[in-house]
């Protein structure tokens, strides 16, 4: 009877405890989480990659979503956006045996942007550098809400170790229902954006919505000075920072990628084209963008054709396409008759050359020997050039390649051929 009260109770608690002054609203969120480092070995935390997978998390968002009023039914029963369709997108879930019990997105930006975008300005988190993703389609399942302390906060530990160390992430943004907003500031140390809330957001079915931020880069630091002096069930700050649950399983990867595409041309047609109606509400700006993201053959037969007259300024083709990466690399020139060392990080490449942040700004126009870490096992050694450094940040420089290597070759073709990110293991085949 007790349970039942709680629950019926706790749509009216949410709006009156975000209310409450910030210091009362943490004390009583505090008081509600538990950290805990040993988890029962059903729970398994990982990226969905399966069409098994990937169509349990979309039915679990719907339901979730359908029963918040976020949506309407869907014949389908799943919940199934353009964004989910994107390399970009990384839909990550909790198993408990053979149950996939909660799930969460990060939508990285891309030619597409995200969803939030429509309605917020994030023009200033922009401005201050960085990749940045949102946060979407978290999801519990109803029956294991009671068990959301083993559940919601190691998904959130897992979503943050994903978007700090595999998903190059600088910052989180997030449009959440302003009931629910209280959460992400007093336990996630999310910071309202200026702009006020949104009454009408199209995309949860016109329910109104808050936008937020979390910088990933002072996310450590925030958490430290909220949580640093407190004890080992309540301490967030080592709980996030600390080492990953036995419970994770990180994807598999040769090459030092910044992305983990899952979506074959057979599941974007399974769940984009026949189980769902995705694709048939695009409008013609996503269309174009679609078909640009995806510019191989196998993608385009399942991908909607687009109209004969439609204006092709979205469809540019780059001669050589980019990709996102994170190696850690070293570049050596001598000026002078001075050999001098560059430690540095390459975070976009392509065929012909490449961008790097250096602690030390490398020297224009010089050319030399640059060693790329490209995975744990390969390496690639070139001949190159320092084009330019970038206009706003002296630290970025663009490289040219004046003589590559067969490592590279395969890195790079793998990169542009390799449908998921299983595939990128066979490098070799993509020369």
């Amino acid at each position: 009877m007790i349970k039942t009260l709680l629950r019926l109770a706790r749509p009216a608690l949410g709006p009156l405890l975000n209310r409450l002054p910030v210091r009362w609203r943490f004390a009583a969120y505090i008081r509600a989480i538990r950290c805990e480092s040993q988890l029962p070995d059903k729970f398994v935390f990982k990226l969905a990659e399966t069409r098994e997978e990937l169509e349990a998390c979309f039915r679990l968002l719907h339901d979730a979503y359908v029963d918040a009023g976020f949506m309407k039914p869907d014949p389908s029963g799943l919940r199934a956006t353009v964004y989910h369709a994107l390399p970009t997108t990384s839909t990550l879930l909790c198993r408990a045996g053979d149950r996939v019990v909660a799930t969460v997105s990060l939508v990285r930006e891309s030619a597409m942007g995200f969803p939030m975008q429509r309605i917020f300005d994030i023009a200033a988190i922009r401005e201050a550098g960085g990749n940045i993703a949102e946060v979407s389609a978290l999801a519990i399942d109803r029956r294991f809400r009671s068990a959301s302390g083993r559940i919601l906060l190691p998904l959130l530990k897992f979503m943050y170790e994903y978007a700090t160390r595999q998903f190059d992430t600088d910052h989180l943004v997030i449009a959440v229902n302003p009931r629910h907003i209280g959460f992400y500031e007093s336990i996630l140390c999310f910071r309202r954006l200026k702009q006020r809330p949104v009454d009408h957001y199209d995309f949860v079915n016109g329910a109104p919505a808050v936008g937020a931020h979390l910088n990933l880069n002072t996310a450590p630091t925030a958490f430290r000075r909220r949580y640093g002096r407190l004890p080992p069930e309540k301490n967030l700050y080592d709980y996030f920072t600390g080492d990953s649950l036995p419970n994770t399983q990180w994807p598999t990867k040769r090459f030092y990628t910044t992305t983990d595409p899952v979506m074959t041309p057979a599941l974007i047609d399974h769940f984009f084209n026949q189980r769902t109606q995705a694709f048939a509400t695009l409008r013609l700006r996503e269309l174009m963008l679609l078909h640009s993201i995806y510019d191989l053959p196998d993608y385009k037969s399942v991908l909607p054709p687009v109209p004969a007259d439609a204006p092709r300024s979205e469809m540019r083709r780059r001669t050589h396409r980019r990709f996102s990466v994170r190696c850690p690399g070293e570049f050596s020139t001598r000026q002078l008759g001075i050999r001098r060392t560059f430690e540095l990080t390459v975070f976009e490449c392509s065929a012909t050359g490449f961008r790097v942040h250096s602690d030390s700004r490398l020297p224009a126009g010089s050319t030399g020997t640059v060693i790329i870490e490209l995975g744990a096992a390969d390496w690639s050694v070139m001949l190159v050039t320092v084009l330019r450094l970038g206009s706003q940040d002296r630290h970025i420089a663009l490289l040219r390649i004046d003589q590559d290597d067969l490592a590279w070759r395969k890195f790079v073709g793998a990169l542009g051929k390799a449908q998921t990110h299983d595939d990128l293991g066979e490098a070799t085949r993509f020369v």
